[in-house]
């Protein structure tokens, strides 16, 4: 099969967007991932984002090298397993709350009261969840 010829007037945005559209419609990388689920298996477990952040460029660039080692695997025939993690980060989740709160240290938090402290911190991990 050969490439057909590249449009010279097309931008550098509307021919990834071409690609993409095709990739979609073709769905190559579920595609890719069912041809090769029964080899070898290279299971990725992918590194929490941080609770108490939004993402930045450093995040994407980091994600982007994660899942480059994943489509080489899979190029490699190794049927690829990627698990995504979602840590809360306990101790900056805490301080966070703890500014919340206006408090400070365990004596404050127990003062407080640990369960509602606890309670707190577990709404508090998910505040940035859409942003990832």
């Amino acid at each position: 099969m050969a490439y057909p010829p590249l449009d010279p007037k097309l931008s550098a945005d509307a021919l990834e967007k071409q690609l993409l559209a095709t990739w979609k419609h073709e769905r190559l990388f579920a595609r890719t991932q069912d041809a090769m689920r029964y080899g070898p298996p290279f299971v990725f477990y992918e590194g929490p984002p941080t609770a108490n952040g939004r993402p930045g460029i450093h995040h994407v660039f980091s994600r982007t090298i994660k899942d480059l080692v994943c489509r080489y695997q899979t190029m490699l025939g190794h049927g690829v397993t990627r698990i995504a993690g979602w840590d809360t980060h306990g101790l900056p989740v805490e301080i966070e709350v703890e500014k919340q709160l206006q408090i400070s240290g365990k004596k404050q938090i127990e003062a407080f009261g640990v369960a509602q402290f606890n309670a707190l911190c577990r709404e508090n991990v998910f505040t940035y969840k859409t942003d990832w």
